[in-house]
C-alpha cells in the first residue's frame, strides 16, 4: 500500500489521527516555522523549543538567546521575538535558540507527544526542499498546521494545500482534508498575498503596526534549501 498523505487543521485535531510512526510537517507560516529556516539559513546551531517563556529564560544562564512571541508580539526582555527579519541577523550564526512562540512551538511539541518518527519544518520558503526531502523518507506523512489557538488559519492551509499539490503523486491520497486544502490553494495561488493579507492573523499584523512587512516575506517561495528536523529535543539542520 502507498504512503498517505493527510492535513490536519490544528492541533486540537492531532489526537485524532495516528501519529506514531508518521512523518509530521509542523506548518506556522506566520511565522514560527519561516523564522526557524530563516535562521537556519543565517547560521543558528540548534533551536530548542520551549512550552513557556518562563522555561525559555532560564536557557539564557547556558547562553542561549531566547526568543519569545505571544500574540504576535515580542515578549519584553527577550533577545528575539517571532519576525523572520530578526533571525537575518549575523549574529545569531553558531548560536543556540531557546524559541517559544503562540503556536508553532506547542504543535512542535505535541507531535513529539505523540510519537511521530520524524518532525520536520515547513515554510514557503523551503516548499521544495521539503518535498524532496518527504520523498526520500518512504513514510506516510501528516502535514499539521499549527493555525491560531487550536482555530483554522488560511495560511497555514494554503501551505498544506501547496505542499499536496507538488507531492500528491508520490502518496495515496484519501484524506478530505488535503484535498481541500489542496483545492483551497490551487483556487487561491494566483493571488496568494492577496488573499493572506486578508486571513485574521495578517490583519493582527496590521493593527500591531508592525514596521517590517513579514506577510510578504513568509510567502517568499524556495529561498531557502534546507529542512529543519527535530532531533531528540532540538531542531537541527544538516546542511
Amino acid at each position: 500500500m502507498a504512503n498517505s498523505i493527510e492535513v490536519v487543521y490544528t492541533p486540537a485535531l492531532l489526537p485524532m489521527h495516528e501519529v506514531k510512526g508518521k512523518t509530521v510537517v509542523v506548518i506556522d507560516i506566520l511565522r514560527a516555522t519561516t523564522s526557524i529556516c530563516v535562521a537556519f539559513q543565517t547560521g543558528a546551531a540548534k533551536i530548542l523549543p520551549v512550552a513557556t517563556p518562563e522555561e525559555c529564560r532560564v536557557f539564557k544562564e547556558f547562553d542561549f538567546l531566547c526568543a519569545a512571541e505571544r500574540n504576535a508580539l515580542k515578549l519584553d526582555g527577550f533577545d528575539l521575538g517571532n519576525s523572520p527579519f530578526e533571525y537575518q541577523n549575523p549574529l545569531i550564526a553558531g548560536r543556540n535558540i531557546a524559541l517559544t512562540t503562540t503556536n508553532g512551538t506547542k504543535a512542535i511539541k505535541m507531535a513529539k507527544e505523540l510519537q511521530a518518527s520524524n518532525i520536520l519544518i515547513g515554510s514557503f520558503l523551503n516548499l521544495s526542499a521539503l518535498c524532496d526531502k518527504l520523498s526520500t523518507l518512504a513514510e506516510s506523512v501528516i502535514l499539521l498546521c499549527a493555525g491560531w489557538k487550536d482555530r483554522f488559519n488560511l495560511e497555514d492551509t494554503l501551505f498544506a494545500g501547496a505542499m499536496v499539490n507538488e507531492s500528491a503523486s508520490a502518496f495515496q491520497l484519501d484524506c478530505d482534508a488535503a484535498l481541500a486544502a489542496r483545492e483551497l490553494y490551487v483556487s487561491m495561488q494566483d493571488n496568494l498575498e492577496q488573499w493572506v493579507r486578508q486571513s485574521s492573523h495578517a490583519k493582527r499584523f496590521q493593527l500591531l503596526h508592525l514596521q517590517t512587512d513579514d506577510v510578504a516575506f513568509c510567502l517568499q517561495r524556495n529561498t531557502v534549501k534546507l529542512v529543519p528536523m527535530l532531533q531528540g529535543e532540538y531542531i537541527v539542520c544538516k546542511q
